[in-house]
């Protein structure tokens, strides 16, 4: 996507038409966002985190503890956010910014800017529109949804109502069989990735959705497995395992799911530099260097501070994306600096989710898409190439 100038500058907010951010010469002017009232009285989110109070106050208890919640102390997921706003840029000034070219191109798919929507499972917890609202409103921002398996919706009703082919997060089941009948459903249907999460043999601490006593709504994408009835990640009494989840899975899955899919498969939950290496090796055609979102190992870097690693062992032999702790278009700036294709983000757009159902997702993705083209123009970069480490201060 060509952004020119007057579009990323005009107004100070833009929220209120933000689902239409410019693309041509001449992009419609719209009102400051400051100025911008709900009918309630409340103030128009301007920012992510603006999102978040809100969504608390629409969602249910039991839907806000499992959507927000991190792993045993949270640690993780303050670091998440937290490394981000370590990372200062080095700004350049007096170079012709008054074109910006955000466009990539991922397994053949063109994005008209690197952000997409990574999986969130079981979204009715935060909206009942749960998966399709999400999906329209990838729609109306124009941008991928990468549906989890663990979806309150079918992949097919998704993908139905999705504007930009999406993507599919595998979890890996114990029924082999039906996890390739699975894999064919979403290939059949027009997804254009699989994500095979390889983080989450089995489910950690979750302290906060333990005392909520969380209860998954039905996941139709596992219709026909027993164990999909009243699912929950977490198991009981002493054991540490589910039946829902498979903790045999290793590299040779992959070399397994190759022999019958085309579709491009990504290692999603990487952060050891060494897994990166391996997971090339086994055939995957991308990496999604993530933790989670924190809700599994507490503890673990963030995700900002492994993609460095993670990039200068892949060498750009295949693509590299990264999620966990993005709030601000900074943050995405700095993830492609650090050698990441494109970013996902999560929580954001859940609690847009929350707030406003399809129309949220779109304004938290299209603010999140203003700041980037902000940042880019500020940095004095004009093209998704011209992003690199000299990007960070340092």
């Amino acid at each position: 996507m060509v952004i020119t100038r007057r579009g990323v500058l005009v107004s100070g907010g833009a929220i209120a038409a933000l689902s239409a951010l410019p693309v041509a010469a001449e992009p419609q002017t719209v009102s400051p966002a400051a100025d911008v009232a709900k009918s309630d009285g409340s103030a128009e989110p301007v920012c992510l985190t603006d999102f978040e109070p809100l969504a608390k106050k629409k969602m249910t208890p039991m839907g806000w503890e499992y959507m927000s919640a991190g792993a045993a102390d949270e640690i993780s997921l303050r670091w998440n956010t937290e490394a981000y706003q370590r990372i200062r840029l080095r700004p350049r000034v007096l170079v012709d910014v008054s074109r910006l070219d955000t466009r990539i191109t991922l397994f053949g798919q063109e994005h008209a800017f690197p952000i997409l929507l990574a999986p969130v499972a079981s979204q009715k917890l935060a909206h009942p529109g749960g998966e399709l609202a999400t999906a329209r409103g990838a729609a109306a921002a124009d941008t991928t949804m990468v549906l989890s398996s663990f979806s309150n919706t079918s992949l097919e009703d998704v993908f139905a109502a999705a504007k930009s082919p999406p993507w599919f997060q595998l979890y890996m089941q114990r029924d082999r069989g039906f996890t390739r009948e699975l894999v064919q459903r979403a290939e059949s249907a027009g997804y254009r990735a699989l994500c095979l999460t390889v983080d989450f043999p089995l489910s950690g601490v979750r302290n906060r959705e333990a005392r909520a006593n969380v209860k998954l709504p039905p996941l139709p994408n596992l219709q026909g497995m027993k164990e999909s009835k009243g699912a929950s990640l977490l198991p009981s009494g002493l054991d540490i395992y589910t039946p829902i989840l498979d903790p045999t899975v290793t590299w040779k899955t992959i070399e397994w799911m190759r022999s019958f899919t085309k579709l491009p498969i990504l290692a999603k939950g990487v952060l050891n530099p060494d897994d990166a290496e391996l997971a090339i090796k086994a055939g995957t055609s991308g990496i999604m260097v993530s933790n989670h979102g924190a809700r599994n190992l507490d503890t673990v870097p963030a995700t900002i501070d492994a993609l460095a690693l993670v990039t200068e062992r892949v060498a750009g032999r295949v693509p590299v994306l990264v999620d966990g702790g993005i709030r601000r278009g900074t943050d995405v700036l700095k993830a492609l600096a650090l050698g990441a294709n494109a970013v996902l983000i999560g929580r954001p757009y859940v609690w847009g989710l929350g707030v406003e159902g399809d129309t949220g997702v779109a304004k938290v993705v299209n603010i999140l898409r203003r700041e980037f083209a902000m940042a880019m123009a500020l940095t004095g970069r004009t093209t998704i190439a011209s992003i690199d480490r000299t990007v960070i201060w340092s």
